[in-house]
């Protein structure tokens, strides 16, 4: 679901919704309703830069950054910040949603991912990968162009895979990078989205993701959000070898969307943990451009083939 941010006093919005989710039965199951409202609250509280207006919070929460946990007052989530846009997706069987959010201050643009995790309607993990100048291909100008072209709107309901179906999806992506004999459900077209490069810039119709894809990595601690509603798997996971200046494999996140069983979208969100352009010394990963489109795509390419990627 991509919304756009409106002008509305976000602290009543807040406390509206903080009642009703504090008073919930804490044994009645999760449901999408209440991690709608989380995430609400959570937009609300990063708009203000103030951590404590999040309802339901676990006494023992664990938040992290870059899957570093560290508090919340210390966090990005103490900065206020003025977000653009963002999508979000629920999973009401974990009980878990993750939120992208794009931040387009000419100042400091950011490129957000967060995933949820929630146990007897309160909150107790917050995972924020925070992308910004730097980091793996980043350009906010064009991720933002290629994001607003896409549809990851709700698919009708008789025309919906299965949970299952979506997962698999994504894990046969990663189960790739370590199988050669690993079959991959690419649909056509299917365009991913890195930091701002795009595979589907030339051919919006008929692009493929099949660009060639590693047979030697393994990612590692893989956490799902799955959304039936939309077609959608987020999986967060450590990802060796993409930040050749540190040697502990990357934090990063991949959502899927997949229809007819067949992945049509993925957003990756990378970190490279204080090393600008993860170590490539600017031979990777394409600089920040001006302009509506961002980085291309080929000189991502050719990097990630450096290392056996792509």
């Amino acid at each position: 679901m991509l919304q756009h941010n409106s002008k509305v006093l976000v602290l009543p919005i807040l406390l509206s919704l903080a009642a009703p989710i504090v008073a919930q039965d804490s044994c009645r199951p999760c449901d999408r309703t209440f991690l709608n409202d989380m995430i609400a609250a959570y937009l609300a509280a990063q708009t203000l830069g103030e951590p404590w207006l999040i309802p339901s919070v676990a006494p023992n929460l664990t938040y992290t950054e870059q899957f570093t946990p560290i508090s919340m007052s210390s966090g990005i989530l103490s900065k206020p910040l003025n977000i653009t846009s963002h999508r979000s997706f629920y999973d009401d069987v974990l009980c878990t949603a993750f939120m992208q959010y794009l931040v387009m201050d000419p100042s400091h643009p950011y490129v957000i991912g967060t995933r949820f995790e929630a146990g007897g309607l309160y909150l107790t993990k917050i995972e924020t990968l925070v992308t910004d100048q730097g980091d793996w291909a980043f350009n906010a100008t064009g991720y933002k162009y290629w994001d607003d072209q896409e549809d990851w709107s709700e698919i009708p309901q008789d025309k919906r895979d299965t949970r299952a179906v979506i997962q698999a999806a994504g894990d046969a992506y990663f189960n790739r990078f370590a199988n050669v004999n690993a079959s991959v459900p690419w649909g056509t077209p299917c365009a991913r989205l890195e930091g701002g490069a795009y595979t589907g810039r030339q051919n919006l119709t008929a692009n493929t993701c099949d660009l060639g894809l590693p047979s030697t990595i393994t990612v590692v601690d893989r956490r799902y959000v799955v959304d039936e509603v939309n077609g959608v798997v987020v999986i967060y996971l450590r990802f060796p070898g993409l930040d050749r200046a540190d040697p502990e494999p990357s934090p990063d996140s991949h959502a899927f969307r997949v229809q007819g069983g067949r992945i049509r979208y993925i957003h990756t969100l990378s970190t490279c943990e204080g090393h600008p352009g993860c170590g490539y010394n600017g031979t990777g990963p394409p600089p920040r451009k001006r302009g509506w489109g961002g980085g291309s795509f080929r000189g991502l390419r050719a990097a990630l083939t450096t290392f056996d990627v792509l």
